[in-house]
Formats: C-alpha cells, sequence, structure tokens
C-alpha cells in the first residue's frame, strides 16, 4: 500500500497535467484564472508547495511564503483590476474549501457591495 498522498488539482496544474490559463509564475508562486469565475476578475495564487492545506498552517510555518504570496496578489490587483481587490482563503470544508493545497482567491472588477464574492 502506498502512503503518496494523490496531487492535487493545483499540483496537477503545475505539473503540465491539466491546462490552466496561467498570469504569473515564478520559483516558489503560481497564478491562474479561475474556471469558474465569481467576479470578473477571478484568479487563483497558489504557493508551489503541497505542503500547507490552509492560510493558518502557511502562515504559522512560512510567514515569508505568505508574504510573498500578498506581494504577488497586489501585483497581480494593479495589473488586472486597477490595484482594488478583494482577497479570500477558504479554511475547511464547512468555510467552501475543496482543495486542501492552501491558495488565495483574488477577486476584482465591479462586486456588489456586502457580496461574498467566493
Amino acid at each position: 500500500m502506498s502512503t503518496t498522498a494523490v496531487p492535487s488539482l493545483f499540483t496537477r496544474i503545475m505539473a503540465g497535467e491539466i491546462p490552466a490559463d496561467i498570469v504569473f509564475e515564478n520559483e516558489r508562486i503560481i497564478a491562474f484564472r479561475d474556471i469558474a469565475p465569481k467576479a470578473p476578475v477571478h484568479l487563483l495564487v497558489v504557493p508551489k508547495t503541497a505542503e500547507f492545506a490552509n492560510v493558518t498552517e502557511l502562515a504559522a510555518a512560512d510567514p515569508a511564503l505568505l508574504a510573498e504570496v500578498i506581494a504577488i496578489v497586489q501585483q497581480l490587483a494593479d495589473e488586472h483590476c486597477g490595484g482594488q481587490y478583494r482577497l479570500v482563503f477558504n479554511t475547511g470544508p464547512l468555510a467552501g474549501q475543496t482543495i486542501f493545497h492552501v491558495h488565495a482567491h483574488l477577486l476584482g472588477g465591479p462586486l456588489p457591495e456586502g457580496s461574498l464574492g467566493q
């Protein structure tokens, strides 16, 4: 019996197994358009490591990587939606997390006041 975890959707995108509309990539982070956008701009910003399931784990173990994610979010928001955005990290299934590889949802464009924009 293998103890190897099943690769996440994001790991498979990074490996080139699944196509994605990539808008940013460096050695530690990848960002691409969400296939089911909830806003005019909906990008996923994903650390390339699959070590962390959620933002709390990332913040505790590698705050520098989290800071880099946030810096890339701002850069992408500047490029794609005039620097104004909503940032969402879902943590846990009851909060809507379905892929347990930490990632940020960058939502931009006209967003209705009070909308969750998930």
